[in-house]
């Protein structure tokens, strides 16, 4: 059995409790820099703002599929185990696995799994865990981890086989043993970003919603003064009973005799400019995220060398990502094969990550034969 899924069931809230004087993702108002990393706030970033949750989905999808090369005779039976392995609860496949694992460990900064076995032995499945349930602390032999599930009661069970578990850090500190999340460092900008959205938001609700100010200024003759206050109640009536009658689809006339003015309540104030302040924010998103801004649909002035380079760093940051994952993958499939009773090296192979790299490659491959041709050429023409 697996040791994440002993855990006991606890009651969890399915709603966030918001501030009625400001946007619903309060847990950014509460983000202190010093203080431990929130997991919630985490999951608030990626669901108030979808930039980013379209980003780290963007990151696992990209990071791309792999294959594994082992002896000719363990190979076949090695495929198998990697397309029909079970992942979670409903999901099969190796793959399927990693690409959770991997929105862990960009989410969370922590990615824990775990190996599960049969009371006889034989390899299961993969359980990923979550990592806010599971605690860390270092263990008594160096290089080591210990870990601990929490079942929400103040209970806490250390791992009986902590050469089960998988467990990836994302740039951990130094002495650290957890990792940093690739959210670090948003919520500030994030809660300003929001905070112009909620803006924005309230006064189109306004702008959808008018209200009127109706104004009457009574003449010289004494009767008009005395009596301001009640024609000035009756003309706002008239007002309010000819917009509810618009309003059904009727026509109404409104007819008022002296000095009366109706405006809109702030229709002299146009929308504050928000283009620049939340390009702004975006620019810090998404310099984090390390995505070039014309795959998240951000459609900024640029050129073409200056797209390749952005291209370029984004190849660079997923195969930092795969070099994280492929001792994962490398711990995964050795076990498998040992509990087959087969002892086998394994190879771990990363697709391409797109087509154009593909084809710069083959392009360059062609310019070096040419090279060599033309070089041989030369050669055999100067011994002649």
């Amino acid at each position: 059995m697996g040791w994440f899924h002993k855990r006991k069931p606890t009651a969890q809230s399915l709603y966030q409790e918001a501030r009625r004087d400001g946007h619903p993702f309060s847990a950014m108002d509460r983000y202190l820099p010093l203080a431990p990393p929130e997991e919630r706030l985490y999951e608030s970033l990626r669901e108030g703002i979808p930039l980013i949750d379209a980003g780290i989905l963007k990151l696992v999808r990209l990071a791309g599929g792999f294959t594994v090369t082992t002896t000719k005779e363990a190979q076949r039976l090695l495929d198998t185990f990697l397309e029909r392995v079970p992942s979670g609860d409903s999901g099969r496949g190796l793959q399927n696995f990693l690409d959770g694992y991997l929105d862990n460990l960009l989410t969370f900064g922590n990615a824990i799994g775990e190996m599960v076995l049969t009371r006889d032995g034989r390899f299961a499945g993969l359980y990923l865990a979550d990592p806010r349930r599971v605690q860390l602390s270092p263990g008594k032999k160096l290089f080591t981890v210990d870990f601990y599930t929490n079942d929400g009661l103040g209970e806490h069970r250390r791992a009986a086989h902590p050469e089960r578990i998988l467990y990836t850090a994302l740039n951990p500190q130094a002495g650290e043993i957890c990792g940093r999340s690739l959210l670090q460092g948003l919520p500030f900008v994030s809660d300003i970003l929001l905070k112009i959205f909620h803006a924005l938001g309230k006064n189109y609700e306004r702008a959808g919603n008018i209200r009127y100010a109706v104004t009457y200024q009574p003449g010289n003759d004494l009767m008009d003064r005395a009596y301001a206050k009640e024609r000035a109640e009756q003309i706002a009536k008239a007002w309010q009973d000819g917009m509810r009658a618009a309003a059904h689809g009727e026509v109404k006339d409104f007819v008022a005799a002296g000095d009366v003015q109706i405006k809109v309540i702030g229709g002299d104030y146009p929308l504050m400019e928000t283009e620049v302040p939340v390009r702004q924010m975006l620019e810090q998103i998404t310099a984090k995220l390390g995505i070039p801004p014309f795959l998240l649909g951000l459609h900024w002035s640029t050129s073409e060398r200056m797209s390749k380079q952005q291209t370029d760093i984004l190849i660079a940051e997923l195969w930092h990502y795969r070099r994280l994952l492929t001792p994962v993958i490398e711990t995964v499939c050795t076990t498998y094969l040992q509990l087959m009773g087969i002892a086998a090296p394994v190879t771990v192979e990363w697709d391409t990550i797109n087509l154009q790299d593909e084809t710069e490659s083959a392009q360059a491959d062609y310019y070096r034969a040419q090279a060599e041709s033309l070089r041989a050429a030369i050669t055999n023409g100067g011994e002649g």
